[in-house]
Order: structure tokens, then sequence, then C-alpha cells
């Protein structure tokens, strides 16, 4: 991620913590900053090793508590792509997603086109601040697994 876009979303997260009287702990930064670090989805366990990996030590409720408040604040997008998979990314990384019903594998579809005509989307009466769109299918490997194990 760009420093300057970290330094934006830095700024908004400090904003939502200031405007909701919450504490500005070195916990919540910290863990923010290893979320920023993440190029695309993460779970909490994925989290959690990333930040013992650097030596910062932090509970699984401090964890999960500052994800509530990216959640909140709009910052992070929680993903519940299946009843196990719980799977959290940045809000500016949320866009569509190709999910494998078969393994769970999911994958970012980068489209231009879909971007823009989900930008000029109207919907009557709902102003529309971000999407995130899930298609369900089965990833290459598992239709080829497929293939073979009818013939």
């Amino acid at each position: 991620m760009e420093a300057k876009v970290y330094t934006e979303i830095r700024a908004l997260f400090t904003e939502y913590l200031t405007e909701k009287k919450l504490r500005k702990t070195e916990e919540r930064y910290a863990i923010f900053k290893e979320i920023c670090a993440f190029p695309g989805h993460f779970d909490m366990c994925m989290l959690s090793d990333r930040l013992e990996q650097d030596n910062f030590h932090v509970s699984k409720a401090t964890l999960y508590n500052t994800l509530d408040v990216l959640v909140d604040a709009g910052l992070v997008v929680r993903h519940q792509i299946t009843v196990q998979s719980v799977q959290y990314e940045l809000r500016i990384y949320a866009d569509t997603h190709l999910v494998c019903t078969r393994c769970g594998a999911i994958r970012e579809l980068r489209n231009s086109t879909l971007k823009a005509d989900m930008r000029n989307l109207k919907v009557s009466r709902f102003t529309p601040e971000y999407y995130c769109l899930y298609i369900y299918g089965l990833c290459s490997k598992c239709k080829f697994k497929q293939q073979r194990s009818v013939k």
C-alpha cells in the first residue's frame, strides 16, 4: 500500500476513534497497520500470526474488538463467505470475488467495465457507498478434478 493511501486511511481511523470517543491505543494502531500490509483477504489466524511474527503480542479479544471497530468505521469489510469461513479485507480492496463452491478458494475479479457499471448504477431511494459482489462456481482446479472423475 502506498504511504499516502495508508496515511489517509489512518487519519480516517483516528477521526472515527475521536468521534466515537474511543481510546487511540498502540494495539489498535499496530493491528490496523498490519491489516494494511495484507494485499487482499485475511482471516483472524493470519492476522494473529503476522502480529506474533512481529513480536507484537495481543489477545484474540483485542483483535476481534479492533476488527469490529474497523468494520463499524467502514474501513474494513467482513466477508462471511461460507458458514465456517470469515475473512476480512480493507474496504478499498473490496470488489468482486469469485468463490469456489467446492474448495472455498477465493479470487478477486478485476474488471474495469464491471467497476464502471457499478459506479454508474442508480438505485431508487438509496445511495450506494461501496459494493462487494460474490460470484459462486467452480475454480479451474475443481472443475478439472470433476471432469477427470466423470471419465
